[in-house]
């Protein structure tokens, strides 16, 4: 059954922007598996599901579309944000401790923007103490409001732009930071609600035979043969605010993040990377991945791409992104089979033509992309485009009475990120009150 049927509406299309989506469905990503049930499989059970697209116009609506899993797939891949939204009412019925969310994108999630506010409502509503994921080092480090977070310079990071050798592994964050000789890291907390003090701390880190670190002032020595190695923090009352940590000698071991977390609850990893569209997802080992999701696992996995792939406006032909994203996606669904996968499309992008900025005739060509990606995949599809607006709203944000977005016509401010955070959770939230009437 689609449980949404009957709360689900499209949003109107104006006149103006009216798209022949009848065309989509023949237009499917080089290589995309079709969802469409045959003969030749079980089709009582992938019926029960019926294709979003025979409801709704993926291109003006603003809800969540899930797509059932192709045909042939792994009994472990479950359709659209299915698994996810399972686990928030397994841990909302103290059935499990918690629920995590690897969101993925790139300088529009910087910061910790949109995701701060994804975590805070979904953390009100289910419970969760901490911000979740935070590297070694970082750009923004001193833009990010929810930890304060301070570093030496002699820490060298290795990410997707310069990989590091080949015995070392790239951390699921895009980055690998190697200490220096008296490297450290200072993370200390907030006064926001859910970010004041810290529970319980890890640091996630590569393999290591004989490293040594003092946290706090306390000594740890770090060994681990697996690709992700966890070591848990004691963090007493007296400094439940400052996490000090303090590289002190031995065999330098490859560290990748701290994760800030309480008992149960939802948490919300931000791994933002500046500049990329993507597909360098596919950099990261099946290894990694795999013991990631042992180590730290996810309930759900959110890919949020666009704006560096709208690099030129005009340029309508996509395949050359559409076509490595599905290798990422069958790399990633692979890896972590148990998770839910949500695709968000690109946000609207305006350039200036004619003397007057419009919508670049590029967005509407990488959302059937994006959509035919998520569709091929089983996984679901948030049309962020359409959720704010649609055609020529990327104006409306920058221009507006309240300014939602920057003046390069691309990415959010941070109320902008806040507005775009609140809608995505009112999106899963929709389809989580479906759940419940079950």
């Amino acid at each position: 059954m689609d449980l949404l049927a009957d709360v689900r509406k499209d949003a109107p299309v104006p006149p103006s922007e009216e798209i022949d989506t009848t065309t989509y469905a023949t237009v499917p990503v080089t290589g995309t598996t079709d969802t469409v049930v045959t003969d030749a499989v079980d089709s009582t059970a992938l019926a029960a599901i019926p294709d979003p697209d025979h409801l709704h116009n993926f291109a003006t609506y603003t809800g969540i579309l899930n797509y059932h899993p192709p045909t042939g797939s792994d009994s472990t891949v479950t359709a659209g944000l299915e698994h996810f939204l399972v686990a928030l009412d397994e841990l909302k019925a103290k059935k499990r401790k918690k629920v995590r969310i690897a969101y993925f994108g790139d300088s529009m999630i910087e910061g910790d923007l949109i995701t701060e506010d994804l975590r805070d409502s979904l953390q009100r509503l289910f419970g969760g103490q901490g911000v979740g994921f935070v590297p070694v080092t970082s750009v923004v480090a001193g833009f990010r409001t929810t930890i304060t977070h301070t570093f030496s310079k002699d820490w060298k990071d290795y990410s997707y732009k310069q990989l590091p050798p080949a015995s070392l592994p790239l951390g699921i964050s895009g980055h690998t930071f190697v200490p220096g000789e008296s490297s450290w890291i200072k993370y200390q907390s907030v006064k926001k609600r859910g970010l004041s003090k810290f529970e319980q701390v890890s640091l996630l880190y590569g393999p290591s035979s004989s490293g040594n670190i003092s946290v706090n002032n306390k000594a740890y020595s770090l060994s681990g043969r697996q690709a992700v190695n966890r070591l848990s923090l004691h963090v007493d009352s007296a400094n439940s605010k400052e996490v000090t940590i303090k590289w002190a000698g031995g065999s330098a071991a490859p560290l990748y993040g701290v994760c800030f977390e309480g008992d149960t609850g939802v948490y919300v990893d931000n791994y933002s990377f500046r500049g990329i569209s993507g597909i360098e997802l596919g950099k990261l080992s099946g290894k990694l991945l795999q013991q990631m999701q042992s180590e730290h696992p996810y309930d759900l996995i959110v890919l949020h791409y666009g704006a560096n792939v709208l690099w030129k406006p005009e340029l309508t032909d996509y395949s050359w992104y559409g076509n490595p994203m599905k290798k990422v996606l069958d790399s990633l669904r692979n890896d972590l089979p148990n998770a839910s996968f949500l695709v968000i499309s690109t946000a609207d992008k305006s350039y200036k033509k004619s003397g007057n900025y419009v919508t670049a005739p590029g967005v509407t060509a990488l959302l059937k992309v994006q959509h035919e990606l998520a569709k091929g995949h089983g996984a679901a599809y948030w049309n962020l485009y359409a959720a704010m607006g649609g055609h020529n709203s990327m104006i409306r944000w920058v221009e507006g009475d309240t300014v939602l977005a920057n003046k390069d016509y691309t990415h959010f401010n941070r109320q902008g990120a806040a507005r775009v955070g609140a809608l995505l959770y009112k999106a899963m939230m929709d389809e989580y009150k479906q759940l419940e009437r079950q």
